[in-house]
């Protein structure tokens, strides 16, 4: 009996010792994942960060720094020229127009966009080993809990809208249900109400005053607020939390996602006391200039905990510069925020959706690296697949190209990307090819002129427009009628995207059904 109970014994420690061996060889795999940060800026145009535009005046040296120390990307674009879809596309690795989002922008009273059973980059690195982290502007809406659930809210622009939400009780279809272990913002931009921050699901507080803002910069729509909901202190306060979290996660093994989806320099513009009158233009330069020390903050942090080596940081915008911020006082300056590019924010033109984005990776990415490789937001989704050996289904991640070869620095015998799609406000198309792109509308698609309902203008031009943007990157001379087999086959791969249900390689998918019918689609015959 001694020796049948030692031979147990014997095993059981054998068995016991395995499970610690396979435990700690796990851990050890993980560690060597990297972290990966992604700051999101909202409304920051290509040329305001000095490192992509040599002629501006916003001061950045911190990010400029970032730059110098990890690779530029001079070719990156958003896959929409604003907020919510954009933010969908780099959660999922697809175009915002397979989902119900056909045009527009969600508010703060909207419902969840992503739907549960949609994998995230946040919940695809959640089954890799990382803890996964949000904090800031969400605006991909979420549900609010109701007083009254028969009765239907409002759209979420006026203050009425809001009667009905109960928030003494937790929000549903959240952050926290698409793979995000912590969860910590407000629900639409920072001048949507409700001012309310929402942490794990739950409001932090019941808003108990009304509030609204009419400045010329600093205006907000008028909502329910909470008392810790200071708009003045809202990024200083995103940026105080991620500093935190890296500190507070430096310490774990485990590797750490963490995307930091900032409400600035969007509206309302509202630099601290320290940085007001700084840039020498107007709030907004100023407002730029605070976000990027607290970029530096960020990365000393980083630094400092010691987890730079291997720590991926990527800093990008949103879409482009917003008409909201007086470009035109700060061109009469000589600070254009769109760089050499057509328009801004909304528009189909470059300066709608050509945005900075920069990636630091001191183990694998070269300093000073500069790369002319087309790349959009929704190559988030790919590279994080390849970077943790996750294998991406044909339902994930399918308008998503990895990045990863072009970080290595690897020879490619083909571009990156097949072709990109862009996307306006109005829902306006457009499809760019190695130097060529194709917009399927007669005008900016957006804010800039010819503006969708300037129609005294519109109906004298052409339908489409034809651009090689190499040669002329100000989409000033449009070519439609001379270049019409690069029309043609423009329009027939956009066609096949469209239809495909993705713009990578694999099985067709199937696009979300909506009510109604798609605006700016009649291309299709």
């Amino acid at each position: 009996m001694i020796k049948k109970a030692s031979k147990i014994h014997v095993i059981l420690f054998v068995i016991f010792s395995v499970a610690i061996v396979s435990c700690s060889q796990q851990k050890e795999e993980q560690a060597k994942l990297p972290n990966i940060i992604y700051v999101l800026a909202d409304d920051l145009g290509y040329g305001d960060i000095h490192a992509f535009n040599e002629n501006g005046k916003i001061k950045t040296p911190h990010i400029d720094q970032m730059a110098a120390e990890g690779m530029k990307f001079t070719d990156a674009h958003t896959s929409s020229a604003v907020c919510t879809p954009t933010r969908y596309g780099i959660l999922t690795g697809r175009y915002n127009w397979r989902s119900r989002l056909k045009s527009s922008v969600l508010t703060g009273n909207s419902k969840a966009l992503i739907p549960n059973s949609r994998t995230t980059v946040a919940s695809m690195l959640n089954k890799q080993g990382y803890h996964t982290a949000f904090i800031g502007k969400w605006h991909l809406g979420w549900d609010w809990a109701l007083i009254d659930p028969d009765v239907e809210s409002g759209a979420g622009w006026n203050e009425k809208d809001f009667d009905n939400i109960d928030f003494t009780k937790p929000v549903t279809n959240s952050p926290n249900d698409l793979g995000f272990d912590y969860a910590y913002g407000h629900s639409g931009s920072l001048d949507m109400a409700p001012y309310v921050y929402v942490e794990n699901g739950m409001p932090t507080m019941v808003p108990d005053t009304v509030t609204v803002n009419k400045g010329k910069y600093s205006w907000w729509r008028k909502g329910p607020t909470s008392a810790d909901f200071i708009h003045e202190d809202v990024t200083p306060n995103f940026f105080r939390r991620a500093i935190a979290h890296v500190k507070e996660q430096s310490m774990e093994k485990q590797p750490f996602f963490l995307y930091l989806a900032l409400p600035s320099p969007h509206t309302p513009i509202l630099p601290t006391a320290e940085w007001q009158e700084k840039s020498g233009l107007n709030p907004y330069g100023d407002f730029t200039m605070m976000v990027d020390d607290h970029m530096g903050q960020l990365l000393t942090e980083i630094k400092s905990s010691g987890i730079e080596e291997n720590t991926i940081v990527i800093f990008t915008s949103d879409n482009g510069c917003s008409p909201a911020a007086k470009i035109e006082e700060m061109t009469a300056k000589g600070h254009y925020p769109s760089y050499i590019y057509r328009g801004h924010k909304a528009d189909i033109f470059e300066g709608g959706h050509r945005v900075p984005f920069i990636v630091k990776w001191p183990k694998q990415v070269a300093k000073g690296s500069v790369s002319d490789e087309t790349i959009c937001t929704t190559d988030l989704m790919a590279t994080c697949a390849e970077i943790t050996g996750y294998q991406l289904a044909e339902n994930e991640g399918e308008d998503s190209y990895s990045i990863l070869p072009v970080l290595e620095q690897k020879s490619l015998q083909n571009p990156l990307r097949e072709a990109t799609v862009h996307h306006s406000i109005n829902g306006s198309f457009a499809i760019r090819q190695g130097d060529w792109k194709l917009i399927m509308c007669p005008g900016s698609g957006g804010w800039s002129f010819p503006k969708p309902n300037q129609k005294e203008v519109i109906d004298t031009l052409p339908p489409i427009q034809l651009y090689n943007v190499a040669n002329d990157p100000a989409e000033s001379e449009n070519l439609q009628a001379m270049e019409t087999q690069k029309v043609e086959e423009l329009k027939s791969l956009l066609i096949a995207y469209i239809e495909n249900g993705r713009s990578t390689p694999g099985a067709p998918q199937q696009n979300d059904p909506i009510e109604g019918e798609w605006k700016q689609i009649d291309f299709i015959e």
